[in-house]
C-alpha cells in the first residue's frame, strides 16, 4: 500500500489548458520524495491534487490505497491524512498571532481546547518557534514564516507533509534550516513530499526522486538512477547537482573513472580510492 499514488492523472484547467498528462506517482511510508523540475510544468497542479483541492479531469488519486472521494467527509478524512504547505506562506497564514494561526487546523477538528494547545505547543517546538506564539506572523522573516506554516500542519497530525517548493525565497541559511527540520521529521517516521527546482538539494535529501517536465513524468528513480541520466535531466531543462557535473567532467573529459557520489565526502572517498588503486 502507498501512503499517496495517482494513476494516469490528468487535468485540465477551464479555459482548456492541459496541465497534467497521465500522471503516475507513489510514495511509500516514512519516504522523503522529491519531485524535480523547472517553473511552469504542473508541480504545483499536482501536489493540489494529493489533499482533494482539485478534482481530476481524468484518472484518480489514492490515499493509503483508497481513492479519494471529493464530497465534505471524504475531503475532511484526506485531509486530516496530508497536509499541504503552500510555496508563499503569506497565501497560508492568516490569523492575527503565531499561537491563532497554528491552532487553526486543530480547532476545525473541533478537538477540545487542551488538546488543541498541547498540539500548538508540541507543533512550534518541532519547528523551533517556541516564544514566538504572541507574534504577528507578518513581523516574521520569511524562514520564520515557513516554519510556522509548516507548525500549523503539524498540528493537525497528518501522516504526509506534502511542501511546494519549500526553500523558494529564502537564503543558503534559511533554506538549510527548512531542509534539516524536514530531514529530522523524516527520521522520525514522517512522509515527506516535496516539489523543487533545486537539483543540488535532491540527492542529499531524497530517498527518491521524479522527474517532470510538460506535464509528464520523465523519469523516476533514486538520485543516482536519475541523475546518471543526463540526457533526460537535460530534456528537462535542468542540470546536473554540481558534485555530479564534477563527476561527469572526470568521467567524460578526462577519463578518470570515478564512481558517482552525490555529497563532497563521497566523492572525495571516491578519487582517493581511484588514486590508491593507480599507485
Amino acid at each position: 500500500m502507498y501512503m499517496v499514488e495517482t494513476r494516469n492523472l490528468y487535468y485540465v484547467y477551464p479555459d482548456g489548458t492541459e496541465v497534467l498528462k497521465g500522471i503516475n506517482f507513489k510514495v511509500k511510508k516514512g519516504e522523503m520524495v522529491s519531485i524535480l523540475g523547472p517553473n511552469g510544468v504542473g508541480k504545483s497542479t499536482l501536489f493540489l491534487h494529493f489533499n482533494g483541492i482539485l478534482k481530476p479531469t481524468k484518472g484518480e488519486v489514492l490515499i493509503k490505497g483508497k481513492p479519494i472521494r471529493y464530497d465534505k467527509k471524504g475531503l475532511m478524512e484526506v485531509r486530516k491524512t496530508v497536509g499541504l504547505v503552500f510555496q508563499n506562506p503569506d497565501d497560508q497564514i492568516f490569523a492575527p498571532t503565531v499561537k491563532e494561526d497554528v491552532a487553526f487546523g486543530p480547532l476545525n477538528l473541533g478537538l477540545p481546547k487542551d488538546e488543541v494547545e498541547r498540539r500548538v505547543k508540541e507543533a512550534l517546538k518541532a519547528v523551533s518557534m517556541e516564544g514566538f506564539e504572541n507574534k504577528p506572523p507578518h513581523h516574521l522573516s520569511g524562514g520564520q514564516k515557513k516554519r510556522v506554516a509548516i507548525a500549523g500542519i503539524l498540528a493537525m497530525k497528518p501522516e504526509v507533509i506534502v511542501l511546494d517548493e519549500p526553500t523558494a525565497g529564502l537564503d543558503p541559511v534559511g533554506a538549510s534550516q527548512i531542509m534539516k527540520l524536514l530531514y529530522d521529521l523524516n527520521k522520525k517516521g514522517m512522509t515527506i513530499i516535496i516539489s523543487t527546482h533545486d537539483v543540488d538539494l535532491v540527492p542529499v535529501y531524497a530517498d527518491k526522486v521524479y522527474v517532470m517536465y510538460d506535464g509528464k513524468i520523465l523519469k523516476e528513480g533514486t538520485p543516482k538512477e536519475v541523475f546518471s541520466d543526463v540526457e533526460t535531466i537535460r530534456k528537462a531543462n535542468l542540470r546536473l547537482p554540481r558534485v555530479a557535473h564534477l563527476i561527469e567532467i572526470l568521467n567524460k573529459k578526462d577519463n578518470i573513472p570515478i564512481e558517482w557520489g552525490f555529497t563532497i565526502g563521497e566523492v572525495r572517498r571516491n578519487i582517493v580510492n581511484y588514486l590508491k588503486e593507480k599507485c
